[in-house]
C-alpha cells in the first residue's frame, strides 16, 4: 500500500498534468442540481475546483497525499486521503460524481447507490486500444468495448461514446465516455 502512494506521488511530481478542466465535465456539469459533488481519484483538483467554482460542495478522494496538497483549502472542499481498492462510497449522498482517468470496477456497483435520484454521473477512462496509444500497462485498468455503458445500465444515459483521444500529458488514447442520469 505504501508503494502505491509514493508511486502516485512519484508520477504526479514528475509527469506534471495539465491543470484544464476536463471537456467532458465541462459540457455537462450545468446538467447536474448543485450540491454534494464527488470527484473520484481527484489527483491536484483540476475537476474539484471547477465544481466548487459551480457551487458545489465536494468531496475529493485520493491515495495521493501529494496531489491533495495541491488541492485549495477550501470550505466548499473536503479532501479525503483514501485508498480507493478500499475506501466505501456512502449511500444516496452526491448529486453529481465525476470519474476521470481512473478505473476501479469494484466502485462501480456503489457509484450507482451512492447516486441520490436524479443525480449525474460524468465518467471517462481509459478503453483498449491497439496500435501506437498511450495506456495503463495493467488490462485492470482498461474498459472493454461497451463495458462502461453495460456497467451502468439502468441509469439514463445521456451521453455515450468510445473514442481516440488525447490524454493530459498530451499521448494519444482511447477513452470511453459516459453521462447519465439516475432516475
Amino acid at each position: 500500500m505504501y508503494e502505491d502512494k509514493e508511486r502516485w506521488n512519484k508520477r504526479h511530481v514528475e509527469q506534471p498534468m495539465r491543470h484544464s478542466i476536463e471537456p467532458i465535465v465541462e459540457k455537462y456539469i450545468d446538467r447536474a442540481t448543485v450540491g454534494n459533488a464527488l470527484d473520484i481519484a481527484c489527483g491536484i483538483g483540476r475537476n474539484t475546483h471547477f465544481m466548487a467554482e459551480k457551487g458545489f460542495l465536494v468531496d475529493a478522494v485520493d491515495f495521493s497525499d501529494y496531489a491533495l496538497s495541491e488541492i485549495k483549502n477550501l470550505a466548499t472542499i473536503t479532501k479525503i486521503e483514501a485508498d480507493l481498492d478500499e475506501y466505501n462510497l456512502e449511500y444516496n449522498k452526491y448529486d453529481l460524481i465525476i470519474n476521470i482517468n481512473y478505473l476501479n470496477r469494484r466502485l462501480l456497483p456503489q457509484i450507482k447507490e451512492t447516486l441520490k435520484s436524479g443525480g449525474l454521473l460524468i465518467f471517462e477512462t481509459f478503453i483498449v486500444a491497439h496500435g501506437d496509444f498511450q495506456q495503463p500497462s495493467n488490462p485492470e485498468y482498461l474498459l472493454r468495448k461497451n463495458e462502461l455503458l453495460h456497467a451502468f445500465i439502468g441509469l439514463d444515459i445521456i451521453y455515450y461514446e468510445e473514442h481516440d483521444d488525447v490524454n493530459l500529458r498530451g499521448e494519444k488514447t482511447r477513452v470511453a465516455s459516459l453521462v447519465a442520469r439516475k432516475a
